[in-house]
């Protein structure tokens, strides 16, 4: 949604505004957005004389001021980060922030029903279930409220410990989130045994072979493919990733670098969209690191902007690899044939921060030399400035949560399985060739025989979500999903 501009005030008599002047341009566009502000939101009476229906003296408003909310959050157990109406009765970041600002003052009862009436606005959208250390809301806040010293220490009092706002910055009035971010950072975690190839016998291992794929033996499965499931992931868990299978994971993962057509790697969007274009600059995959028992390896993704469930990219880079499919087989996937790609597990997913080098370019040369104490002055969007703060977030409340729900429910282990498991035609592009044959081609309309199906347990990142779930309720969640028009899928990437 957008920030709706904010209304001018009125000329003077003279025919200028009041704020205006002939000597210094820039120093009258800073007191300009001001006063703007101010206009819009002090009553132009006496507050003490507005009264409602019943005669009880209405509250003096208080000023609001166009502000971004830093914020860092856990995911789990919410439906994502953007508001829902009530009625929904879904939980989402946005949806308890927001109730925490209108306890706090920061919001005024008269726009306590509806968030839209203060401009709510993120940089980033996330999925269900996806953490976030660093978001950025733009939004007009009651910033100062008399007899609050720390208007972030009051906020985070009403917030659950899962949700933390960094800070509350002034920003100029037409400024918004999601428009003004120039780009973001995610990072993806995920066992190195992921990349262990497909289990022999397992159904994808035999069409693929059917199809012309030959796996060579691997010392993992020639030691313990006869084990029984819990024995078979304690040997998974002690896998330690070579070499040679790091090096061709950095390989493969250079091809998302540039600008590409990314519509296989998200839902609703065609070929010929032009929003299908997006840019990655920069991608890198850390060395495996330890924890427990467990080799973790962490992928981060520095991209303009990023399309709706574009986990999808971290499949194709997975699965890739460990088929011994040629890293050609992206740029193929750029290319306008359609194919099916799975999701990742929500689980892995971080979204570390927004950035905003455009609008702090801006912001700088807007405050000049003005102190920080000033009002006219806008400070810098910075996450840096609290990193020692997210740091220590995210080890207590998303790593540690993220480590334990995958020990305790296999997350990974399970959503392997389910991909090995599959035995139709949706996954030939996985081949020895990399090439997209026409039996993985998805033709618009057509029936799809023995088609992917995706389950919903994956897309949660905590204990509430059962791990079985109906294939009723599978294809209900993609239809719905596949069903978003345009307007709904703009809003709901970042």
């Amino acid at each position: 949604m957008e920030v709706q501009p904010e209304a001018p005030p009125s000329p003077s008599a003279s025919g200028k505004r009041p704020s205006e002047t002939d000597a210094d341009p820039v120093g009258a566009k800073r007191v300009r957005l001001d006063t703007e502000t101010d206009r819009e939101i002090t009553p132009n009476d006496h507050p003490s004389e507005k009264r409602q229906n019943n005669d009880e003296p209405k509250a003096p408003r208080l000023p609001k001021r166009a502000c971004a909310l830093l914020i860092g959050f856990s995911g789990a157990g919410y439906n994502g980060m953007q508001y829902q109406p009530a009625i929904q009765k879904v939980r989402t970041i946005e949806g308890t922030l927001f109730d925490a600002l209108v306890k706090a003052g920061g919001v005024s009862k008269d726009n306590a029903d509806n968030p839209t009436k203060v401009g709510l606005g993120r940089a980033a959208r996330t999925d269900a279930g996806v953490h976030a250390a660093g978001n950025v809301v733009s939004m007009k806040l009651i910033k100062d409220i008399p007899g609050v010293q720390d208007m972030v220490a009051r906020i985070n009092e009403e917030l659950p410990p899962e949700i933390r706002l960094w800070s509350i910055l002034r920003v100029s009035n037409n400024f918004d989130a999601r428009t003004s971010c120039d780009s973001r950072k995610y990072t993806y975690f995920f066992p190195s045994y992921l990349t262990l190839p497909p289990k022999p016998g397992s159904g994808l291992h035999q069409v693929l072979q059917r199809n012309g794929t030959e796996f060579p033996s691997h010392p993992f499965w020639t030691a313990h493919s006869h084990l029984d499931a819990e024995s078979e992931l304690r040997q998974k868990r002690a896998y330690r990733m070579s070499p040679d299978a790091l090096e061709l994971l950095r390989a493969t993962a250079s091809k998302y670098l540039g600008t590409h057509n990314f519509h296989n790697f998200t839902i609703g969007r065609e070929f010929r969209d032009r929003s299908s274009n997006r840019h990655m600059k920069e991608i890198s995959v850390a060395d495996p690191v330890v924890y427990g028992n467990t080799e973790w390896v962490s992928i981060n993704f520095h991209g303009q902007s990023f399309m709706l469930h574009q986990r999808k990219m971290m499949t194709a880079l997975v699965l890739t690899c460990r088929t011994g499919t040629p890293p050609q087989i992206i740029d193929e996937l750029y290319g306008p044939r359609v194919v099916f790609t799975p999701k990742m597990p929500a689980l892995g997913l971080l979204l570390e921060y927004p950035i905003f080098d455009g609008y702090n370019r801006k912001a700088a040369a807007l405050s000049g030399n003005l102190d920080t104490s000033d009002p006219n002055h806008r400070p810098l969007i910075n996450f840096e400035d609290h990193r020692e703060q997210m740091e220590k977030f995210k080890t207590e409340h998303i790593y540690a949560r993220m480590r334990e729900i995958e020990e305790e429910e296999a997350v990974f282990d399970a959503w392997i399985r389910h991909i090995d498991a599959y035995s139709g035609d949706d996954l030939l592009w996985l081949n020895s060739k990399g090439i997209i044959p026409a039996a993985a081609v998805i033709q618009k309309g057509a029936l799809r025989q023995n088609h992917f199906r995706e389950r919903k347990r994956f897309n949660a990142t905590d204990r509430s979500v059962g791990a079985s779930t109906s294939v009723d309720e599978e294809e209900a969640e993609e239809s719905e999903e596949e069903g978003l028009d345009k307007g709904k899928l703009n809003d709901m990437e970042g």
